[in-house]
C-alpha cells in the first residue's frame, strides 16, 4: 500500500501555502517525496479560480481591506470562494498514476472523503448533479477545487468547520446562488483534531493509501522537505 504523510499546519496565510503546495507537487512529479496530505487554516481570503467570473466577487478592494480579507486569483478548477478561522483545509499532493489517472474521480473520491467524515458526526451530506462540492439540505458544507499537472494534484477541499458564514456575503460562493452551512451551524460540536483523524481516516480509504504522521508537524519542517 502507497504511504501518504499527512501534516496538519494550523493557520498559515494562503500565499505561503501556496507556495508549499507548489514545491511539494514538484518534488513529486520527481519521485523525491510520498504522497502529501496538507491540513491548514487560512486567515480570512478570498480565492478565484481559473474559470471564475471577476463578477461573482461582490466587495471592492477597498472593502475587502477594511474587512482584512486578502484576495488571491489562483490556477485551481473552479470558481470563487472563502477561507477563513473555523475551515477545515485539505491540500492533498497525490500521484495519480498510482491511483486512477481519472480527474472525475478524484474530485469524487474527494467528495465522497468529506462525505463519509460527515456520516461518523451526525451529518448527511451529499452531492447535487452538477455541482462540485458537498451539501446539506440544499447548502454548501464543502467546496472543492483542484489542479492537476502531469497527474499530481494541488490544491483541495475546504470543509466548514465553525467558519462564520457571514464572510460569504462578499462573494457569489463558487458562482452559484445557493446558500452555505457548516457543521457548527447544524449543531455538531466537533473538536477540531476529530474531524481531521476522521477526514484523514476516510481519505486514506478512498484512495487507497496509509496514512503516516511525522514526528515533527511543524510548516518549518514541511518546507524542509521540499
Amino acid at each position: 500500500m502507497r504511504s501518504c504523510e499527512l501534516h496538519d499546519l494550523g493557520r498559515i496565510e494562503y500565499g505561503r501555502a501556496l507556495e508549499l503546495q507548489r514545491e511539494l507537487a514538484g518534488k513529486r512529479k520527481l519521485g523525491l517525496v510520498p504522497d502529501q496530505l496538507l491540513i491548514v487554516e487560512h486567515p480570512h481570503v478570498i480565492t478565484l479560480g481559473r474559470g471564475g467570473k471577476p463578477g461573482h466577487l461582490l466587495a471592492s478592494e477597498e472593502v475587502l481591506r477594511r474587512a482584512g480579507i486578502a484576495f488571491f486569483p489562483t490556477d485551481r478548477g473552479g470558481d470563487i470562494t472563502y477561507h477563513g478561522p473555523g475551515q477545515i483545509v485539505g491540500y492533498p499532493i497525490l500521484d495519480l498514476r498510482e491511483w486512477k489517472r481519472d480527474v472525475v474521480a478524484y474530485v469524487r473520491a474527494i467528495e465522497q472523503t468529506i462525505i463519509d467524515a460527515l456520516a461518523e458526526f451526525g451529518i448527511a451530506a451529499g452531492r447535487i448533479a452538477g455541482c462540485t462540492g458537498c451539501w446539506v439540505d440544499g447548502r454548501k458544507i464543502a467546496a472543492i477545487g483542484v489542479h492537476i499537472s502531469r497527474w499530481i494534484t494541488s490544491h483541495g477541499f475546504a470543509l466548514n468547520l465553525t467558519t462564520d458564514l457571514s464572510y460569504f456575503q462578499y462573494i457569489v460562493p463558487c458562482g452559484l446562488a445557493r446558500p452555505v452551512t457548516s457543521m457548527a451551524a447544524l449543531g455538531a460540536a466537533a473538536p477540531r483534531g476529530e474531524v481531521v483523524a476522521s477526514l484523514a481516516k476516510h481519505f486514506a480509504r478512498n484512495f487507497q493509501l496509509e496514512i503516516v504522521e511525522p514526528v515533527t508537524q511543524t510548516e518549518e519542517a514541511v518546507w524542509s522537505m521540499s
